[in-house]
């Protein structure tokens, strides 16, 4: 996106102090918006300062998901791992400072979108260079959302700039709500985004990227039909690549088998992270015996798991990069690829109706030749219980620390086996959400507004 992927310094003037804090949002009256918006450039500027906010965003895939889901076991907490140990395990509390900075952090990330989508009006240029914007701007308060309503369920919808005051008066809306926000959103983001850039933009959302989210969306509430039709709009813009290392390779990062990713470039100082998962030990390796074992010794995707060295640190090959100049790496982080889409579809049309050897079954064979496993049939998988299994233990095997593992519990209703099988843990129902932070709930103190899930 023009060489300088994200703007930070951008960032942090539409979001006066790149404060996280929800309730720290200032007022409409205080933003400077008519000194800012002035322009197109003005506004290209806002958006990259959206996109900039999933930047930090990764690393609550990390902790909330794949912490959470039967990939990963801390055996027992070290300095400054408590709360992650108490998440892995399943005894965190509201006062979870991980938590806490993910609902602040998701919020503030709203707040930077609705920033763009508040002003444009007020200024004039081209108007499907407007539309782009509104759309970019809308898929990135749809993911927000999207994450939100699935780790914590009912939830503040929050669609314009507000005051301090009206922060306090803004309530959790039903999960139903938060879904019917998500997909207007998306659906707006489908019809006005363009279906690919030039490559200096790479990184920007699509119609493709925001099609197959709400595919996902879809999926989550059990929409099979309207799942269905998106993703078949979806699945033929992209290619599974033969090698499925190469799509992680950060010297192919603009490959036709990704759909949409959260942007990093080493080559410039503070848009670069550090190692995702490393050890300094390979004994001290966090991924459960459940996953190593998992793979047949032909699949290749177990390689992607395998450890190799960066220096004197050792990290999972699906991450592995060499070091900049500034002391970081420059991994994309992929949150959606055709893979994902192909799976979907398998998994929607097997719900709607399990047909013997039918595109479902093609969809799932597609993945599973590519990672150089034997197609499946009707002979090996006889029903729909069956075929439904076998598309969660694809996933499994195909998405290890992308993100997934956790939603697609929740998804398959399966959370309790298979945390019990990974990492011994038994579980509530209740766990399948988070607690809201306990400081949210005392800022507005006002629990028929702000109120806590059940179980904390």
């Amino acid at each position: 996106m023009k060489k300088i992927i994200y703007t930070i310094l951008i960032a942090c003037l539409i979001s006066t102090s790149c404060s996280d804090d929800f309730t720290e949002i200032v007022s409409e009256n205080d933003l400077t918006t008519d000194s800012f918006y002035n322009n197109a450039d003005d506004f290209n500027a806002a958006v990259l300062a959206a996109y900039a906010k999933l930047q930090g965003q990764v690393g609550i895939y990390f902790e909330l998901n794949e912490w959470r889901s039967d990939n990963l076991d801390l055996l027992a907490p070290t300095a400054g791992t408590q709360d992650r140990f108490n998440i892995n395990k399943f005894q965190e509390t509201s006062a979870n400072e991980l938590i806490r900075n993910a609902w602040a952090n998701f919020y503030n990330g709203i707040f930077r979108a609705n920033s763009v989508t508040d002003n444009l009006d007020g200024v004039a240029f081209d108007e499907t260079l407007k539309k782009q914007y509104e759309a970019e701007a809308r898929f990135i308060r749809a993911l927000t959302y999207f994450n939100i309503v699935r780790l914590w369920g009912d939830a503040p919808i929050i669609l314009r700039v507000i005051s301090v005051e009206e922060s306090l008066e803004i309530g959790r809306s039903p999960a139903h709500e938060v879904y019917e926000a998500i997909e207007e959103d998306l659906q707006f983001a489908a019809s006005n985004l363009p279906s690919s850039y030039a490559a200096q933009e790479f990184g920007r959302a699509t119609s493709g990227a925001a099609k197959t989210l709400l595919g996902k969306v879809y999926l989550s509430q059990n929409k099979y039909s309207e799942a269905i039709t998106i993703l078949n709009e979806v699945a033929g813009q992209y290619s599974l690549l033969h090698d499925i290392s190469d799509v992680f390779d950060t010297e192919n990062k603009n490959n036709n088998e990704i759909i949409f990713s959260i942007r990093f470039n080493k080559e410039i100082q503070g848009e670069g992270h550090g190692l995702w998962f490393a050890v300094s030990d390979l004994s001290i390796s966090p991924f459960t015996s459940k996953l190593v074992n998992a793979y047949t010794v032909s699949d290749t995707r177990k390689s992607l798991i395998e450890y190799q060295a960066v220096g004197n640190l050792f990290v999972p090959a699906k991450f592995h990069d060499t070091e900049s100049a500034f002391r970081n790496f420059g991994n994309d982080y992929i949150l959606l690829r055709q893979a994902d889409v192909l799976l979907m579809l398998a998994e929607a049309l097997n719900e709607q109706s399990y047909q013997a050897n039918g595109d479902a079954f093609n969809y799932l064979n597609d993945v599973r030749i590519r990672a150089n496993l034997s197609p499946v049939t009707s002979s090996d998988i006889t029903d729909q219980a069956s075929f439904r299994d076998a598309v969660l233990n694809e996933r499994f095997l195909e998405f290890p620390f992308e993100g997934h593992r956790w939603f697609d519990l929740i998804r398959t209703n399966t959370a309790d086996t298979e945390i019990n099988s990974g990492i011994g843990v038994l579980i509530q129902e209740y766990q399948l959400l988070y607690p809201v932070p306990q400081v949210e709930i005392e800022k507005i103190n006002n629990e028929s507004l702000i109120y806590q899930n059940e179980g904390y």
